[in-house]
């Protein structure tokens, strides 16, 4: 017996991509849509593609709604595409040639490819994230950049192997960026209600994000554009940082002048 596999995509007014995605998964076995009350011709486009809809409230952020979208779906196995990310023809084989296998694992992390201003990002390859699991006993926690709690182990497709890598059509114009940059950061205040971050953080975590990106990951190599997504990624983490010092501060420590 043949193992099955559904595809989720969530929408929310994504016709820009969306055919393209579609094309990209037409050859698997179900696709679903989970919508957020899309007002452009989302819906239509799924349609003409079969796709089974459901719909959601409406969120900022995608991850509230993961598991209802999960929960939507007929078969065992599921791959969650964001509607801007093309699925390689050599991905599907390969997925479909895993779960076949008596030994399977219960999910794989994919690699994924960047762009920024036209250019594929070497400082954010492989962008490894955990898309592709069994159904049963899996979580997605509602935070914002969380990855699905998934039973038993998982494997990560290597690196080299970037014909099998997520192909992420959105070239985020930068003002784009900043505003996704804002609305996420926001996020993590209660993301990482635990995390203890000290006077020094500020300084060496975002160094580090930018080493990572630039250096370690060969931004480097992609010009002004590395240089930029290095600089984009650090800022995320000094805003994230910042953002939640402001979140803690005590009453007693407003300035007087503020206070009622």
């Amino acid at each position: 017996l043949l193992m099955k596999i559904s595809v989720v995509i969530q929408t929310l007014n994504s016709e820009k991509f969306l055919e393209r995605v579609l094309q990209s998964v037409k050859a698997f076995d179900e696709i679903v849509i989970c919508d957020m009350y899309s007002t452009d011709k989302t819906i239509e486009i799924a349609e003409r593609y079969n796709c089974k809809i459901v719909f959601h409230e409406k969120t900022n952020y995608c991850e509230p709604a993961r598991n209802f979208a999960i929960q939507a779906a007929s078969h065992e196995w599921v791959l969650v595409v964001d509607s801007d990310e093309i699925v390689p023809d050599a991905l599907r084989k390969y997925l479909y040639e895993f779960i076949q296998s008596p030994d399977t694992l219960n999910g794989i992390w994919i690699p994924r490819k960047n762009y920024l201003m036209g250019r594929f990002m070497h400082g954010d390859y492989p962008d490894y994230i955990l898309r592709f699991f069994r159904k049963e006993g899996s979580y997605w926690p509602p935070y914002v950049h969380s990855v699905p709690n998934v039973q038993g182990k998982t494997i990560r497709i290597p690196k080299q192997r970037k014909d099998l890598a997520f192909i992420h059509l959105i070239n985020n114009p930068l003002e784009l960026r900043l505003t996704k940059l804002n609305t996420y950061t926001t996020k993590e205040i209660t993301k990482r209600a635990n995390h203890n971050f000290p006077l020094g953080a500020i300084f060496y975590a975002p160094a580090y994000r930018f080493f990572k990106a630039y250096i370690l990951k060969g931004g480097f190599k992609d010009g002004k554009a590395g240089l930029v997504n290095a600089g984009m990624d650090a800022f995320y983490k000094f805003t994230t940082i910042a953002k939640i010092w402001e979140s803690r501060v005590n009453p007693e420590d407003i300035d007087p002048d503020l206070r009622t």
